[in-house]
């Protein structure tokens, strides 16, 4: 029997096309019909595999997911647990930013992603947090991981030191952020998740 022109159709290999695209070209070039070109394939062929685009997005963000590390919650002390967690979570969305705004709705029926809030979950709760406290640090933690990957605030400045000087005194060296983005992101996020552990780790003495 002759081999088949392409490699068969899996789930493994349609999701890895998927984000190869999206984190190339944006969410927008996420189509049926761009994919099954790109897979070489016609576009009912991935039906078999997914019913819907919904479908197949959640299986690429559930991938993306899958790559953060959960090895240190449960084993090491909870603040260092959610410091490699919160740090390994960042450097998973930084790698894939233009997923971040569908990440970013929550864990629905995802399995990576129920897994990863039950570590955390689990880890707070062992640890000794009551259980109400435990799902409102789990939320805070995220809220600063995804806030931090959403957008660069150093980004956002641009390189004219006139628009700044003239009209805005204290912002006169604002033009110079945009080359240090990376340094002054980074810096912000773990300034950040230091400060936010600190007050934990308050919070947990006085209790």
């Amino acid at each position: 029997m002759a081999r088949p022109r392409n490699p068969l159709l899996s789930r493994e290999r349609i999701v890895a096309t998927a984000l190869r695209l999206v984190d190339g070209e944006g969410l927008e070039a996420l189509s049926t019909r761009k994919l099954a070109a790109e897979l070489g394939v016609s576009g009912p062929s991935l039906y078999n595999h997914f019913p819907t685009k919904d479908a197949l997005l959640d299986a690429v963000v559930d991938t993306v997911v899958g790559e953060v590390r959960l090895d240190m919650l449960g084993r090491d002390p909870w603040p260092d647990a959610l410091r490699g967690w919160a740090r390994s979570y960042r450097d998973v969305l930084a790698a894939h930013p233009n997923l971040v705004p569908v990440l970013a709705h929550g864990p629905g029926r995802r399995p990576h992603a129920l897994r990863l809030a039950d570590a955390v979950f689990g880890a707070l709760v062992d640890a000794g947090w009551p259980r109400a406290e435990a799902t409102r640090i789990g939320a805070l933690m995220r809220y600063l991981v995804f806030g931090s990957a959403l957008g660069s605030f150093a980004g956002g400045f641009v390189d004219d030191e006139g628009l700044y000087a003239e009209q805005y005194p204290h912002l006169g060296q604002a033009h110079l952020l945009a080359d240090r983005q990376r340094a002054v992101d980074e810096g912000a996020f773990e300034l950040g998740l230091e400060a936010l552990l600190h007050g934990l780790e308050e919070r947990f003495r006085r209790r």
